[in-house]
């Protein structure tokens, strides 16, 4: 019995052994070092070998569909003439059977002889629709690679679809490798189909909000010229309204006896309610906390209405900060363009300078010009009830806020290429004896990236501000302008940065801000940051000499977590007299 104990143990151990051992991969190639590094990347076998992998079923399988996989990569770079081998413990790769597979795979070598570059002879494609843009790299002379052909063909295409022809389709092809003289003749014929408006829209899926009402939302399409554009707005005014989990445009298979076209959109409800919160920390400003609540498609007519709450300054010395607001939308009020929206706020401001007791309300419509863009345009009412050095006050304002952005950041929450642009100007019109003004404000933002994954990303930010019409005493004092702490310059201590005239301390009527950051990929979760921020303000509307500056700089970490980065910032007084020390800031997302 002992025997046969130890004799299982072996057999179990020489098991595992055998099942931890991996296998090595090499690949060798004539190609340059850029070819070979994509050929590494599409390698199934490399990936493998990289993933620990020790089955021999899976390494053989890879064996297999690298042969296919890296001529195709060959194909792509040009190359028509290419031979590849893969040895797998000195025989080749190909003739190996998934059936009576080895008992362990321990080296496997892929060679690959590109072969000459292939040119293009003739490269030709038509007929083409007015204005069509081909590839330039599709011309004779240039390397033909295999995924130009495709380029060429889908140009021509999409040119035609743009052209109200819909069905527009490759009606034949000649591709003939000339292997004596190194170059690939390539035609390709394209029949355009007839030209088509558009038929019916209907709506399929999961949903609660009626097809009148859906209609309503995208719009009338039925009679218009084909358009796929016109097929991205119907998509972006469903998606825009929030309350659709996914949106799909299905064309139909064949054009109608009048060579109209019937589209289906296929509609997924989102869940209807919905809740968030975030926190953020500083050393000078204290905690903040937020959250909301959101109920989607509240009516069903794919409106929302929604609840934020915000206590800021936790912990601080400055004092506790609170804030309600409530707002609803709803899309498609009117015109399909316009969203109504309107929006209720209550908050009380303990603030350095002054503290302030406030109540607005809104009711405009907002405009989307595209994905990227929007407009909005509000008319309300403002009260406020401050004291500061001045004493205490009665606000009472007619508001008109109009506000319009434009974002083309690749990603909202940690951008590495695009901008971001926003402006708003609010109008005020003076009830029981306030004066009247403007408030206007801008905040521009950029970011551009180098190195392999965007490893390192710069990003620079420029804020403006200016009142108009009212003066510094006039002029209720959350509307005027302050520089220090995390929304404008690190470093400094909270809204440090005002106007003291006459031994009465206010904020500014005009302001400027800079911020730069530049942040370098550490591994795949971790960031490193080096930042600056500057900020002035000034007692004039116009940013003139006159102005006080200060500025600070840090250094910060970037965790990603997939939803957004959590920020660490330290950042420290460069210049200006403000304050003194090390401020430290931690929240979820970029600083801008």
């Amino acid at each position: 019995m002992a025997f046969h104990k130890t004799l299982l143990t072996v057999v179990l151990c020489a098991g595992l052994n055998a099942a931890a051992h991996g296998f090595e991969a090499d690949l060798k190639t004539t190609g340059a070092t850029g070819l070979k590094d994509t050929l590494s990347a599409a390698s199934s076998v490399l990936q493998a070998q990289q993933e620990g992998t020790t089955a021999p079923s899976d390494i053989i399988a890879a064996v297999q569909s690298d042969y296919r996989t890296l001529l195709g990569t060959l194909y792509r770079a040009g190359y028509y003439a290419p031979v590849i081998r893969i040895s797998v413990d000195g025989r080749e790769g190909s003739t190996l059977s998934l059936v009576t597979l080895p008992d362990q795979v321990s080296n496997v070598t892929i060679t690959v002889d590109t072969g000459p570059k292939f040119k293009f002879g003739e490269a030709t494609v038509g007929p083409l629709a007015a204005g069509t843009e081909i590839p330039s790299n599709f011309r004779t002379g240039r390397t033909a690679g295999s995924g130009r052909v495709g380029g060429a063909k889908d140009a021509a295409i999409d040119a035609w679809r743009d052209a109200s022809h819909p069905k527009a389709a490759l009606s034949s092809q000649s591709i003939v490798a000339d292997h004596t003289q190194n170059k690939l003749d390539v035609a390709l014929g394209i029949d355009p189909g007839p030209k088509a408006t558009f038929g019916r829209l209907t709506f399929a899926g999961t949903k609660k909000v009626t097809d009148a009402r859906l209609a309503e939302i995208t719009g009338d399409i039925t009679g218009k010229p084909f358009d796929p554009a016109t097929l991205n707005t119907v998509n972006s005014r469903l998606r825009q309204t929030g309350a659709f989990r996914s949106v799909s445009l299905a064309e139909a298979k064949t054009l109608n006896a009048d060579n109209s076209l019937d589209v289906t959109a296929t509609i997924t409800d989102a869940t209807p309610r919905r809740f968030g919160f975030g926190a953020q920390i500083s050393s000078l400003e204290g905690g903040t906390l937020s959250g909301y609540w959101m109920h989607r498609n509240i009516s069903g007519n794919a409106d929302r209405l929604r609840f934020d709450a915000e206590i800021a300054g936790l912990g601080s010395d400055t004092g506790v900060d609170y804030s309600l607001s409530t707002s609803y939308r709803r899309p498609a009020t009117t015109r399909p363009v316009l969203t109504l929206v309107t929006e209720a706020e209550f908050a009380r401001l303990d603030e350095p300078n002054y503290l302030s007791t406030s109540a607005e309300f809104l009711i405009g419509a907002e405009v989307n010009l595209s994905e990227t863009t929007y407009f909005t345009g509000s008319i309300g009412y403002r009260y406020s009830d401050v004291t500061d050095d001045i004493g205490s006050r009665q606000f009472s304002h007619v508001i008109f806020p109009i506000e319009g952005a434009r974002d083309a950041r690749d990603n909202a929450l940690s951008p590495t290429s695009g901008t971001y642009f926003s402006a708003q100007i609010m109008p005020y019109l003076g009830i029981d004896g306030s004066k009247n003004g403007a408030r206007l404000f801008a905040d521009m933002r950029g970011y551009t990236s180098l190195g392999e994954d965007d490893r390192f990303v710069f990003a620079g930010r420029f804020l403006a501000g200016s009142i108009l019409g009212s003066n510094l005493t006039e002029t209720p004092p959350d509307l005027l302008f302050y520089s220090g702490g995390g929304g404008t310059v690190r470093g400094q201590p909270y809204k440090s940065l005002n106007v003291t005239s006459g031994g009465v301390t206010t904020g500014g009527a005009s302001f400027l801000g800079l911020s730069t950051e530049i942040r370098a990929g550490i591994n795949d979760n971790f960031s490193l940051v080096g930042f600056a921020d500057g900020g002035a303000v000034g007692a004039n509307s116009v940013p003139d000499d006159t102005m006080e500056w200060h500025a600070g700089a840090g250094l910060g970490l970037r965790y990603d977590t997939g939803f957004g980065p959590i920020r660490l910032d330290v950042a420290t007084p460069v210049a200006g007299d403000t304050g003194e020390g090390v401020q430290i800031y931690v929240g979820i997302g970029q600083a801008f």
